[in-house]
């Protein structure tokens, strides 16, 4: 059965295209998919409007990590345009006391040293997929990492320091919405988006075994059977 709107998968820090296209790419024949990216962006909400502003009137929308934050906004700012709402390795918490220190070291390491010497520190550690799994896929994400610049980075970066409260969103959510995160997130755990449902009690509840926080590359066959059964049903 194909989707009754088109789906928007939106990425996450760091993130292009790469994060969603071999989950998309199994999507295709369930509905019409399209993924934004958000280089040099330093606002959730000028991200969500950026969203709003290149979607149709009336789409399914997926969100990964910081992508779900945005996605969240999106649907704060015009809940009639989001019919399905997909919230994958994110969260909803306030900035923690030590974000100021941790997000900045990176960004000056990344200013620094450069991109390549960014991936080298921050993906492995969000890896949770097979050995095998990660050595075909690492590449993939190091090069993603290695297009984006210091200046991105640290625009989006900024963007995440003052993120909007994403509770008083959650709260307001009123559409079939689908939780998910991989087994081995350290980063956004199945914990964090448990206590999610527990602000939309009807939500779906997906862990996505063998992965970590970059899951949709990591199991897109799971990621995207996720999305399917949340696009098709009711």
């Amino acid at each position: 059965m194909r989707a009754e709107h088109p789906l928007i998968l939106l990425s996450g820090l760091l993130s292009d295209e790469t994060i969603w296209s071999d989950a998309a790419a199994l999507l295709e024949s369930r509905a019409m998919v399209r993924i934004l990216a958000f280089p040099n962006f330093n606002s959730i909400v000028d991200m969500a409007n950026h969203v709003l502003a290149e979607a149709p009137p009336q789409f399914a929308l997926a969100g990964h990590s910081m992508g779900g934050r945005v996605a969240l906004e999106v649907v704060r700012l015009a809940p009639g345009r989001v019919s399905k709402l997909g919230l994958f390795n994110t969260g909803i918490h306030p900035r923690h006391d030590s974000e100021l220190q941790s997000r900045g070291r990176l960004v000056e390491l990344a200013l620094s040293r450069g991109m390549a010497a960014l991936a080298a520190e921050w993906l492995p550690p969000m890896m949770g997929a097979s050995e095998r799994r990660r050595a075909r896929v690492m590449p993939r994400l190091i090069q993603m990492v290695e297009r984006a610049t210091p200046d991105s980075f640290a625009a989006q970066t900024r963007a995440l320091l003052n993120r909007p409260d994403g509770a008083i969103a959650l709260k307001s959510v009123r559409v079939p919405t689908l939780l998910a995160s991989g087994s081995a997130d350290t980063w956004s755990p199945l914990s964090q988006h448990e206590e999610m449902r527990q602000s939309l009690p009807s939500a779906t509840l997906v862990a996505i075994e063998d992965a970590g926080h970059m899951a949709p590359i990591e199991q897109p066959e799971a990621v995207s059977k996720a999305l399917a059964a949340w696009l098709t049903n009711p």
